[in-house]
């Protein structure tokens, strides 16, 4: 009997944290790939994001993201094919939020549209942590322009820990609309 119940304590404090995992909120980061449609110009950042259940399919979310600066290249014809390397200076920040639809169980499928507002900042810092300090406490007196973001993804979950992939247009509102593609891929944990 003693084994029994040290069993039952034991299978319970393992499995407990699964069962709990009712998926009321979720929070998790990714990585972002952001090509400006405008220069063609392809950026990688970092990013999270949090959602809160207000029923089974729907939730509402919430993200941040920070491009970092990029360095391109360019090359010169006048005969001699000379190539020279410049960083743009320029670093974006994404910040969205709407409702995201999905179906249920551990493999999920969503689709998702949020509003919110890009900024796109030069910046002569380099790309550590600072920059993204700095870029939030001057959103104001930077260039920043409404966007629409439809999009949609697939996450897995393995009790509460998980993989989301998520793929949209970011539609900037900024002297008309240019569409712009995202793609982000994270761990997400939910509880």
């Amino acid at each position: 009997m003693k084994r029994f119940v040290l069993l039952a304590a034991f299978a319970a404090i393992i499995f407990a944290p699964a069962a709990r995992a009712q998926n009321h909120a979720e929070v998790g980061a990714f990585v972002d790939y952001f090509e400006l449609h405008e220069t063609r110009t392809n950026y990688v950042g970092i990013g999270g994001r949090v959602a809160v259940n207000i029923a089974r399919p729907v939730q509402i979310e919430a993200e941040m993201s920070y491009d970092f600066g990029r360095a391109f290249a360019e090359t010169f014809s006048n005969g001699t094919g000379v190539v020279s390397t410049q960083n743009s200076r320029l670093k974006v920040l994404h910040g969205l939020f709407g409702p995201k639809l999905q179906t249920t169980g551990p493999v999920r499928l969503f689709v998702t549209a949020k509003g919110g507002f890009v900024n796109f900042r030069f910046d002569n810092g380099n790309n550590p942590l600072s920059g993204f300090t700095s870029s939030i406490q001057n959103l104001r007196d930077d260039n920043v322009s409404a966007v629409f973001y439809p999009g949609g993804g697939v996450e897995g979950f393995l009790g509460p820990f998980g993989l989301r992939a998520e793929v949209g247009d970011e539609m900037i509102f900024a002297n008309g609309l240019r569409h712009n593609w995202r793609i982000t891929f994270g761990p997400q944990i939910r509880f």
